[in-house]
Parts: C-alpha cells; structure tokens; sequence
C-alpha cells in the first residue's frame, strides 16, 4: 500500500484498466505525470481540478511534490487513479488524514469497469434487431 519514508512516500492507485505509482515528497505542490506538467498531460480543466481535491480536502494544498508513473486505460481512468495515489499517499503520510480523506471518499477504489461484450451481439447490451418473419 504506502511505504513510509522521513522523505518520500509510494503508493498505487487503480481506476478502470489505469494504475498509477505515486511518490510523494515534501515541496512546493508540483505534479508530474509521465515526466510532464499535470496541467499539459490532463487537458480538460476538470481533470485538473480533480488532481487538486484530495490536497484540498486534507488542508496540505502545496506542501508535496507529486511524481506520478501512470499506465494503461485513458486520460480520465488515468487521472483517477493518480488522484487514488495520491489520497493513499496522504492517508499514510499521516493518521489523523485518513479519516478526512476516507470521509470525502477519496481512498475507496472506484470498481466501475467496462462491461465486456457477449457473443452472438453487437455490444455488451445491445442485441441485434429482431426480425420475426
């Protein structure tokens, strides 16, 4: 889950097929996703805003610096996941945020995958039109 370290913490997040591998040290609030600025590899605005919630919710807006390795799924699994990386990060730099962070709902996994097809149809619900004659 969250190796503790005086200087940096780890810790991996999951959302839809995206996993990210956090470390957390102490800095000035930059976030790095895949060697980039978070605001050039997350485009839309509310992608932005998101990766800024947990740090709001738990009142250490631009104490830590954000590493972030993300892998798999698309911009908005993958930016899930760093924002679940980055919530388990904070909940084990420190106890009393746990309890902030679970309350808000940022440390429970969103389990909400895509639905796989089926055989003998178009898509994972849709069926192909009935004909009866």
């Amino acid at each position: 889950m969250a190796k503790k370290n005086t200087l940096e913490i780890a810790a991996t997040g999951r959302r839809k097929t995206s996993i990210a591998r956090v470390r957390m040290v102490e800095g000035v609030g930059t976030i790095t996703v895949n060697g980039q600025e978070s605001d050039s590899y997350f485009q839309t605005a509310m992608q932005r805003e998101l990766l800024k919630k947990p740090f709001e919710a738990a009142g250490v807006v631009g104490k830590f610096d954000i590493i972030a390795s993300v892998k798999g799924g698309g911009k908005s699994g993958q930016c899930g996941a760093v924002v679940h990386a980055v919530s388990r990060a904070l909940a084990g730099s420190d106890e009393e945020l746990k309890a902030v962070l679970k309350k808000a709902g940022f440390l429970s996994r969103d389990a909400r995958m895509k639905e796989r097809k089926k055989p003998g149809q178009p898509g994972a619900r849709k069926r192909f039109q009935f004909s009866k004659r």
